[in-house]
C-alpha cells in the first residue's frame, strides 16, 4: 500500500501558510483544520522549491518552552524547520513509516510531478498498517 492510498480516502489537501503569517495565525489554522502541521510556501499551488519549511504543533509548544510568549509574535519562517523530508504517492506506507520514525517527525509533505498534493501524518500511516493482516 502507497501514500496514495490515503490521498485517495481523504483527498489531496496541504494547508500552506506565508513565511510572514504570525504563530498566532498558524496557531488557529491548525486548531480550525484539526491538524498537526503547516507546510510554509511563497504561494499557491506551491511547487517543491516554493515550499520552504513546516511548522508543527510540536514547534509552537517547544518554543513556547523556551521563549515564553515572544513565540506568538514569530513568524512562520522564523519557526519553521527548513530540512524537509519529502515522499511522493506511490512512497509506500511502509517506507513513509521508517522515513517519519528515523527522523522523529510526525508530518511527510507529498509531492507529485513537482507540485505539493498532500501532508501525510505518522497517525494516518499507523492507522492503516494497522489493519493489514500480520504476516506469517
Amino acid at each position: 500500500m502507497s501514500i496514495a492510498s490515503i490521498l485517495r480516502r481523504r483527498g489531496t489537501m496541504a494547508c500552506t501558510v506565508p513565511p510572514t503569517a504570525s504563530i498566532t495565525e498558524v496557531a488557529r489554522l491548525l486548531a480550525e483544520r484539526r491538524s498537526g502541521a503547516v507546510l510554509v510556501a511563497e504561494r499557491e499551488p506551491a511547487r517543491r522549491d516554493q515550499v520552504l519549511g513546516i511548522v508543527s504543533e510540536r514547534d509552537i509548544v517547544r518554543s513556547l518552552a523556551k521563549v515564553g510568549a515572544a513565540t506568538l509574535e514569530m513568524t512562520a519562517g522564523q519557526l519553521m524547520t527548513r530540512a524537509l523530508r519529502t515522499a511522493e504517492p506511490a512512497t509506500t506506507l511502509h517506507e513513509a513509516m521508517g522515513l517519519m520514525t528515523a527522523g522523529r517527525f510526525r508530518h511527510l509533505p507529498v509531492f507529485e510531478h513537482g507540485t505539493l498534493v498532500g501532508l501525510v501524518s505518522l497517525s494516518e500511516v499507523v492507522e492503516i498498517l494497522a489493519r493489514e493482516p500480520m504476516a506469517a
